[in-house]
């Protein structure tokens, strides 16, 4: 008699047929072509790099206004209103539009005027504490200077000066002129004060300037933020009318349709 080969049971290994070496990079090969087909598939070129980038990171010639729109047509005349451009580009034409804006108004661009343009092209903030960073960077001696300038110009300095005054002169009146260290009319106290004066006087010449150079980094902030905001306010309000006037023609075009039915359902009747 010969023997019935049974079937292979589940879970026998035996039963898993094995694949050679070759099918399995074959198999490898087709999913990592499956994946980057479907990469492909999700991202688009750029209309003016010609670079292809995720959807997300592109915009419509079209959704962007007016201004901006035929600034960079004038460089890529054969866009489309559909044309969909890269944020990269579109931050570099943004920068280079404010550009020349300002020297368009201004004249000649400034320092300030070409950070201002960069910082609206890549949405940054200009905002901050000047202060805060020269205080960071000044010297043992010009903190010195400051701490003598500020002291020499407060109160405390006032009351106990007067009150030193008055214990020295209290002192050599008392004294009398045989035994008193600066007996009247106090030269070594006027000597003292000469002294004094002349080593207050420049010490409070430098906290002054270094007080001059704060400020001018706190106008120039100022100038930077305020130029900012009127550039914002400038695009928002043609970006607010650009949307008015396209919400506009959309009612207008949905009117227009109205009517066509209408008049369709009168022809009807």
């Amino acid at each position: 008699m010969t023997d019935h080969q049974l079937p292979p049971e589940d879970g026998d290994e035996s039963a898993v047929p094995n694949l050679g070496p070759g099918q399995e990079d074959a198999g490898t090969e087709d999913a990592g072509q499956e994946d980057a087909s479907l990469l492909a598939a999700k991202r688009q070129p750029c209309a003016i790099s010609g670079k292809r980038r995720p959807k997300r990171d592109l915009i419509a010639l079209d959704a962007l206004r007016p201004n901006l729109a035929d600034r960079i047509r004038q460089d890529h005349p054969h866009l489309e209103p559909d044309s969909q451009i890269s944020r990269q580009e579109l931050a570099r034409y943004r920068s280079l539009y404010v550009a020349e804006l300002l020297q368009a108004e201004h004249g000649e661009l400034s320092e300030l005027d070409r950070e201002v343009a960069e910082s609206l092209a890549h949405h940054e903030t200009l905002a901050e504490n000047p202060e805060e960073e020269y205080d960071d960077r000044r010297t043992l001696g010009e903190r010195l200077s400051d701490g003598l300038a500020s002291f020499g110009g407060s109160w405390a300095f006032l009351i106990s000066f007067a009150f030193f005054l008055c214990v020295w002169m209290l002192i050599n009146i008392l004294e009398g002129d045989t035994r008193a260290f600066d007996p009247y009319p106090f030269i070594l106290l006027n000597l003292l004060l000469s002294c004094l004066a002349a080593i207050q006087a420049p010490v409070i010449m430098m906290s002054q300037k270094r007080q001059e150079a704060k400020d001018r980094l706190r106008s120039e902030n100022d100038y930077r933020v305020n130029l900012k905001a009127e550039l914002e306010i400038r695009h928002l309000h043609e970006k607010m009318d650009y949307l008015i006037q396209r919400q506009w023609q959309r009612l207008t075009e949905i009117q227009q349709l109205q009517l066509e039915i209408m008049q369709e359902k009168r022809l009807r009747r």
